[in-house]
């Protein structure tokens, strides 16, 4: 038992937690039968559990804990701001955290992206950008512009108003009807595609795609198009050359906003603070959380061109919205010690060294059939998973399910590695390490991975084994080791 359960034993953590803790994105029934994993300490790229085991954090908990845990240096300004002044509202006051942070978010920033509304966290910002598109408009006589244009496949968040940006109808369908206004386009998955073989053609087919559903729906209603620089949901769809250039001129051309939703690929994640940087294009609005803090406190952000705050500088105009702990100032503290940490340490350098080495690692293996496309930048790659890599035949659904939950899920976590496996479109693993992950978490994760993808061919190949009964009494391809569900699982 360690210093984190000191006073209750596992057994009695875990009774509590099926009692009255209910765990997001997860499937209560699971843990019936099943023990919750109850992750106690963590140091660097490593977590252990309740039980003292140790597990290589190939997730950053939830592609947020950039520096790794257990930094004590950014548990301290946590501290010393909380000591200071534990708590003040941006609601017409501001305090020295915030404006700090603002200033150096401004400066990290793209062009003229130098106004920074703060949230806490990635939906608040993305349903923040929304509203300000629709007041921005409104406020130069464009009321009618509300609607706005998001990809396939694409996970923006889960307030009602981002769950309408999202284009996954398996997570929106229990919550309709939802906020009126949103359309979904073709994203940039090339993997199987006809034109994968020609950029330039494929670019201009996903892009027209932007253009012809602004047209479909009324130039005049669109607010605002939102894209993440590399897509999370689908598994890592990058962009093709050019993609974001051509974006950009389309919503020029029409009058409407381009929102970088950069809730993952912000703060190192691609080797550049921003994404845009990344694919050199400059956004209206950039959507932030996660690596902003690296997880050590809640905090998001909408970062804005100066010319979305005109409308609001004369007079007795505002934006009309606000969130009672955006902006917290200890979250603010620990954000400018996160940034400063990040710079000392040379934290992009070390992503872009390791960028290649681990791509190479991930390609190598291809040489298990089931690996069927490797995709993604910097330190957020994705293996889609396949039946046949010549056709690149994917897995049905039911098959996804024993594959993903009743394997691998529990597989990997077994031997030590924490990732994600997903099926919101073709089953992937992805893997988006600590940015201080280096050779040693690299060779760990290849090494489990080739280990783990070579058992689960051998079981749901061609001439894969035989089902066998479940704890659970289903029969299914293997038997289940852990919980089939967790966090990182399914949610963003």
């Amino acid at each position: 038992m360690t210093e984190h359960t000191a006073g209750r034993t596992t057994g009695e953590l875990e009774q509590l937690a099926r009692r009255h803790l209910w765990m997001h994105f997860s499937r209560l029934g699971s843990y019936d039968d099943h023990a919750v994993p109850i992750i106690t300490r963590g140091e660097g790229c490593y977590v252990w559990d309740a039980h003292d085991k140790r597990y290589l954090d190939g997730l950053s908990g939830l592609f947020t804990v950039q520096l790794g845990h257990g930094r004590h240096d950014l548990a301290q300004a946590a501290a010393r701001q909380a000591e200071t002044l534990e708590y003040f509202p941006l609601w017409t006051y501001a305090h020295p955290p915030a404006i700090e942070l603002a200033a150096k978010l401004a400066e990290l920033a793209p062009g003229d992206l130098t106004r920074v509304f703060f949230t806490t966290g990635g939906s608040e910002a993305v349903e923040s950008a929304w509203k300000l598109a629709r007041q921005y408009h409104r406020a130069r006589g464009e009321g009618q512009r509300y609607k706005v244009i998001a990809r396939q496949l694409a996970y923006h968040g889960t307030t009602l108003g981002a769950l309408a940006i999202t284009g996954l109808p398996g997570l929106k369908t229990p919550f309709e009807p939802l906020t009126p206004g949103a359309s979904h386009v073709v994203n940039t998955n090339s993997y199987r595609h006809p034109l994968a073989d020609d950029e330039k053609a494929f670019m201009l087919a996903v892009t027209d795609a932007i253009e012809e559903a602004i047209l479909w729906e009324g130039p005049e209603t669109v607010a605002a198009v939102y894209l993440e620089p590399v897509q999370n949901a689908g598994g890592c769809f990058v962009p093709p050359e050019g993609y974001f250039q051509r974006v950009r001129e389309i919503c020029d051309k029409y009058g409407v906003l381009l929102v970088s939703d950069e809730v993952i690929c912000a703060f190192g994640r691609l080797g550049e603070w921003f994404g845009a940087e990344r694919f050199d294009y400059l956004p209206d609005m950039i959507t932030c959380a996660k690596g902003l803090t690296s997880g050590y406190s809640p905090l998001g952000a909408v970062i804005c061109r100066d010319h979305l705050a005109e409308p609001f500088l004369e007079g007795k105009s505002s934006f009309l919205h606000g969130i009672t702990f955006g902006g917290h100032p200890v979250s603010c503290a620990v954000g400018l010690a996160n940034i400063a940490a990040m710079e000392d340490e040379g934290t992009l350098d070390h992503v872009r060294r390791h960028e290649a080495g681990f791509r190479e690692r991930l390609e190598g293996l291809r040489d298990i059939p089931i690996v069927g496309d490797v995709r993604g930048a910097g330190y957020f790659l994705a293996i889609e998973l396949v039946r046949d890599q010549e056709t690149a035949e994917s897995f049905t659904h039911d098959e996804s399910e024993d594959l993903l939950r009743t394997f691998l899920s529990p597989r990997l976590y077994e031997l030590g590695l924490i990732c994600r496996a997903d099926d919101r479109g073709d089953p992937v693993v992805q893997l988006s390490p600590p940015l201080i992950a280096g050779d040693a978490e690299l060779d760990i994760i290849e090494a489990t991975l080739r280990t783990v993808l070579s058992e689960a061919w051998e079981r749901f190949g061609p001439a894969g084994a035989a089902p066998v009964e479940t704890a659970r009494g289903a029969t299914r391809g293997v038997g289940t080791l852990r919980p089939r569900t967790t966090a990182t699982e399914e949610a963003r």
